[in-house]
């Protein structure tokens, strides 16, 4: 019989038996409640560092504070303010001959207070908002909205804030125009049916007593802030809040094959990547998982992935795991690693089949997903992977029996994207994007399948031993 030269990427759900579906959805419920617990940067770094903790990693800051050297099987993390976390499996090789990443971010498209937010308009107070990251912004309205954040007062001392998530709590929106009166607004195009200055958030409308005041609903808003979190209004201007689709993460379908999320982007692949890292005890090269912050604006800031973090906090660890620390050794070791960037990618849709190419596009339920370049018309501003790189994965991929496939972000000069994998790749390290496919990127609520994010854990675990 003739050879089968063809590739077919089968969907993974045909290899499983009954105890690989009990995986799938065991994994999925613990992923689901973490999802619904972690909406905000700060959430998913706190959660991350107690599980990290439970699993033996200790504080990198407590290590260089006691002056002690770290070795082969140690398990140290990195906290950067709260909004970036860097884990470390030390390996039993020299740091010189390079790192096995895992980088993926845990920032979210969503709707930010302005610094100066509380106003009143005809009896009804509001919030300002200034969208964080692309959104479609006509998706914000009419939905059920909690705000998430902290507050950090002059003395220093911070307020933690979670309203709209229990069955007790309020919930806030963003009001829409009745369809009665639509007429001009659905001549509109997309972008600007709901205008970015007007996404501002319904809080209250009950006055206080005093009928002479001016502003009175504001006042009364004012009021419950303070009863409630000893606040006033200027501790807006040094708080970070976050409003955010209220409600948990859900089981999606009939046969309750996907998961509907907010957040998925790209807190998916920083859930697999963590729950990948966990796994590792004894490995030959160090191994690091990295979840940064700011992704979907660029990647800037202290908390983002060009910031100095990163570098610096390997060169800690390098420092820690040998004699005599130089220069040069942390440049070894960073231009020595490989990287899975590990960030979401678009799934085929057949609702909207004319953005896609049928067969350069991400399916659901095929597994994890390796995209040789992102980027825009012509490739612009994507990382694009070495194909010697990608043959070594494919064989950690096939001596695993993982479930993967590959693709573009849709058809050229449709669109494009971009990750965080040309920021690591200007070390000269080997870097390709991979992640988990999604409908509805960027909407309030994103859909994924459980059978994808299995497969992301165990390819994450393939590339942690085999790299």
């Amino acid at each position: 019989m003739e050879k089968d030269l063809t590739k077919n990427y089968e969907l993974a759900w045909d290899k499983y038996s009954e105890e690989d579906l009990k995986k799938v959805f065991d994994l999925s419920e613990k992923y689901k409640n973490f999802m619904s617990k972690c909406k905000t940067e700060r959430e998913c770094v706190k959660e991350f560092i107690v599980l990290a903790e439970e699993n033996g990693y200790k504080n990198l800051e407590e290590i260089i504070k006691n002056n002690e050297k770290l070795k082969p099987g140690d398990k140290v993390y990195a906290n950067n303010m709260d909004k970036t976390l860097a884990l470390f499996v030390v390996g039993e090789e020299p740091m010189e001959k390079g790192l096995k990443i895992l980088g993926a971010h845990v920032d979210s498209p969503r709707l930010d207070l302005k610094q100066n937010p509380l106003y009143e308009d005809t009896d009804l107070a509001l919030f300002e908002t200034h969208y964080y990251g692309g959104i479609k912004k006509y998706q914000w309205v009419t939905l059920p909205l909690s705000i998430h954040g902290v507050i950090v007062k002059k003395d220093g001392t911070k307020v933690n804030v979670v309203v709209g998530e229990e069955e007790s709590d309020p919930v806030f929106g963003v009001s829409d125009l009745l369809i009665h009166l639509s007429a001009d607004q659905m001549d509109k195009k997309a972008a600007k049916v709901v205008e970015g200055e007007n996404l501002n958030i319904l809080i209250g409308s009950i006055p206080i007593e005093d009928k002479d005041a001016k502003d009175r609903v504001r006042k009364n808003i004012l009021r419950l802030l303070n009863d409630k979190y000893g606040i006033d209004e200027e501790d807006f201007v040094s708080a970070e809040l976050e409003v955010v689709p209220a409600g948990k993460a859900r089981d999606y379908g009939f046969d309750r094959s996907m998961v509907m999320a907010y957040g998925h982007d790209d807190r998916i692949c920083s859930y697999t990547s963590f729950e990948a890292m966990m796994k590792m005890d004894k490995v030959d090269k160090t191994c690091v998982t990295l979840l940064v912050d700011k992704e979907e604006i660029g990647s800037v800031g202290a908390t983002g992935m060009q910031s100095k973090f990163f570098e610096n906090v390997v060169a800690e660890v390098v420092n820690l795991t040998s004699d005599n620390y130089s220069d040069l050794k942390l440049r070894r070791c960073l231009t020595n690693s490989k990287m899975l960037s590990s960030d979401v990618s678009a799934a085929f849709d057949p609702n909207y089949p004319s953005v896609m190419e049928k067969k350069n596009s991400a399916y659901f339920g095929k597994g994890i997903v390796f995209n040789k370049y992102t980027g825009a018309k012509g490739k612009a501003g994507s990382n694009d992977a070495n194909p010697e790189y990608i043959a070594e994965i494919r064989a950690m991929m096939e001596k695993h029996n993982v479930s993967w496939q590959t693709a573009e972000l849709g058809k050229v000069d449709q669109g494009g994207g971009g990750t965080i994998a040309y920021i690591l790749a200007q070390y000269a390290m080997e870097v390709i994007d991979c992640g988990v496919a999604l409908h509805n990127m960027h909407a309030p609520w994103e859909i994924a399948s459980k059978a994808d994010i299995y497969e992301a854990v165990r390819g994450y675990c393939a590339f942690l031993l085999e790299a």
